[in-house]
């Protein structure tokens, strides 16, 4: 998202060359978690960058796995038509990595694969080194079975290759795939090359011979992730007595202290949802994950989570996350952003994302303000409460949905929905709950309103929210009413015990 500093013609970095990343590493080992982190990370970066799946390139060429032959995954010699479709996918997928390097102006390339064994890495080395390629491998190791069997159920069962399987079999089988390729795996050693190699999925990592600006980028990105379940919330603040300016840091008025009560509400019931969702999900486990809540240091930001610290949540204050700064278009409207300044409303309708008004931030500054946010909300393995506003929101959900920058500025987020981002192995999954139509959310037309001119979606293009929200959006604000009520008359008892005991 937050382009590169120096670009070529082509549009890559010019000091960092064409990098391919090969995955090594045993079956559920966590490998495609920390590709698609990866890829999704050097995208934001402004760097062009694919994953290539052996796995989804096999299940795409020859369908699931009742469809392959029956010594495709077994040990020892195979027939020659066995062969011959290994070498067909081998070839085809190498073939694509080259394509996106050499035709499509590619410069990373995470190729997602087993690997297991030397000569086979070797080859792949030679074959892409004698390109101009600098390859480095990313070795997964896991020894914790817990890890493992996690990774088989909440990945490899929803995999084509088991669709219609009972789980308990899938599994069994998953495992005995495992054994085949523990017997022949080679771990990388210092003689192979570049190498960084992760031991329980960030537990440790070790790193040989690591050079370069993206490389190293790679590695400290890589030090920060994990893969424990987690969900992501996001919501605005509420409205402020003076709308409409950044300089005037003003408290909420008094319907945005009401919708701070509503979202705590919305919040407490959705969390309760989703046990009652993992109930019936057969889950054993139903314990409620911990729940941080991160604001801006703006008043009406962190005035929004005060329901919060009431109940004892711990609310952090991120002056990283506050709202972008419009400059000279503060406190004007469109109309007068177009009367006072032409020359520069033309250039910010041509491009957005990265235009900057005088004294102003571009969305490209506030992505690359926002980097530090970005590593703290990878690490971070609670639930996570992030209040915060429109702009700031479009940039890290752009982050975790693997939005292109154009589309960054015209994203709706409107005050009132709950936004919930669910990390996921193969991607995310999103979807918003609307809990509040109380004043503050739209104008007569019914548009979104929004803190200041610099935040609006006013010309810049219309967004298809399937691409951020392909859940849609459910209608929360019934149930978000409907705890707010018992929150209060949970509170009335309280009060009227206390009484009771002091008379």
């Amino acid at each position: 998202m937050a382009a590169p500093l120096y670009v070529t013609q082509s549009g890559r970095l010019w000091h960092a060359g064409l990098i391919l990343l090969v995955t090594v590493g045993l079956p559920a080992r966590g490998k495609t978690h920390v590709s698609r982190s990866l890829e999704r990370y050097l995208r934001w970066l402004g760097v062009k960058t694919r994953c290539y799946s052996l796995g989804d390139y096999r299940r795409k060429v020859l369908g699931a796995a009742e469809k392959i032959p029956a010594d495709y995954f077994e040990p020892g010699e195979k027939s020659e038509e066995t062969k011959a479709l290994r070498k067909r996918i081998k070839d085809g997928i190498e073939n694509q990595v080259w394509d996106f390097f050499s035709s499509q102006g590619g410069q990373v390339v995470i190729y997602d694969a087993n690997n297991c064994d030397k000569a086979s890495r070797k080859d792949l080395l030679e074959k892409f080194e004698a390109r101009g390629v600098h390859v480095i491998f990313l070795e997964s190791v896991c020894d914790r079975r817990e890890i493992i069997e996690n990774n088989i159920r909440s990945v490899k069962l929803s995999s084509p290759d088991y669709k219609g399987w009972d789980p308990e079999a899938a599994v069994a089988d998953y495992f005995k795939r495992i054994q085949v390729q523990a017997n022949k795996y080679e771990e990388v050693t210092d003689d192979e090359g570049p190498f960084i190699k992760i031991i329980n999925v960030g537990e440790r990592i070790v790193i040989h011979r690591i050079e370069g600006y993206l490389q190293t980028r790679c590695c400290f990105f890589l030090m920060n992730i994990h893969n424990q379940p987690r969900t992501i919330y996001f919501a605005r603040s509420g409205q402020s007595l003076i709308e409409h300016s950044y300089k005037a840091d003003s408290d909420l008025s008094p319907a945005g202290w009401e919708y701070a009560e509503r979202l705590k509400a919305a919040v407490m019931s959705r969390r309760k949802q989703v046990i009652e969702e993992r109930r019936e999900a057969g889950e054993e486990d139903l314990s409620e994950t911990k729940l941080r809540i991160w604001t801006s240091s703006r008043r009406r930001a962190h005035h929004t989570a005060w329901p919060f610290v009431q109940s004892g949540y711990k609310v952090a204050q991120k002056p990283q996350m506050g709202e972008i700064n419009p400059g000279v278009w503060d406190g004007l409207s469109t109309e007068e952003a177009k009367a006072l300044y032409p020359d520069e409303w033309e250039r910010f309708l041509s491009d957005p994302y990265a235009h900057r008004a005088p004294r102003a931030e571009s969305y490209h500054d506030l992505s690359v303000r926002l980097e530090p946010i970005i590593f703290e909300l990878e690490r971070c393995q609670d639930d996570l409460l992030i209040i915060g506003h429109a702009s700031v929101i479009r940039c890290l959900l752009a982050y975790l949905v693997g939005l292109p920058p154009n589309e960054v500025p015209a994203v709706e987020i409107a005050r009132g929905d709950l936004v919930e981002v669910v990390p996921a192995s193969y991607g995310v999954v999103s979807r918003a709950f609307h809990f509040w139509s109380g004043e503050g959310r739209g104008d007569e037309s019914g548009a979104n309103l929004y803190e200041n001119f610099a935040e609006a979606t006013v010309g810049k293009g219309v967004v298809d929210m399937t691409h951020v929200l392909p859940t849609g959006t459910t209608d929360y604000e019934e149930a978000a009413a409907a705890e707010e009520r018992g929150e209060k008359e949970k509170a009335k008892g309280l009060t009227r015990r206390s009484e009771s005991k002091e008379v």
